[in-house]
């Protein structure tokens, strides 16, 4: 079963982040990586989550590899939106949101149990659980939020 923490702490102060970064791409397989790279770079060179980004960059794949193939079906014309916040005392904040339907996280089987254990498939957000600090669905599951803290994080 997945888990839901919808923490208010979530919200950083926009004055305080030292990286801020909006963007859209097309709901494909082949935006996830170059994104994913991209983002990382950012996150490295500012330096919000030394030593966490293996988890960071692999959540972030899980994400958007979701919102591509559940969200957006793979539809070029429909567009994933990522936001990114970055605060040395707080950490990383990344949201990805899609224009799917969305999901109910509580009724995902856990894939470590029975015969899950043999899919090829289904084992995303519980990785992003495990990676993650703090994760949060919103928007009937179109949107996650995830937070990796800092160093400095509380």
């Amino acid at each position: 079963m997945a888990e839901t923490r919808d923490l208010p702490e979530f919200e950083f102060d926009a004055d305080e982040l030292i990286l801020r970064h909006d963007l859209t791409i097309q709901g494909t397989v082949e935006s996830v990586t170059p994104t994913v790279e991209w983002v990382m770079e950012e996150i490295r060179g500012m330096e919000c989550a030394v030593g966490k980004e293996f988890e960071i960059e692999l959540a972030l794949q899980e994400a958007l590899a979701n919102a591509v193939v559940h969200g957006c079906e793979q539809d070029p014309c429909k567009e994933i939106q990522i936001s990114v916040g970055c605060d040395k005392q707080r950490g990383v904040l990344i949201v990805v949101r899609d224009p799917g339907g969305g999901f109910d996280p509580d009724q995902l089987p856990s894939p470590v149990v029975g015969e899950a254990i043999f899919e090829d498939h289904g084992r995303g957000i519980f990785l992003i659980n495990r990676l993650m600090d703090e994760v949060a669905f919103h928007k009937r599951g179109a949107e996650i939020r995830m937070r990796k803290r800092g160093s400095g994080a509380q």
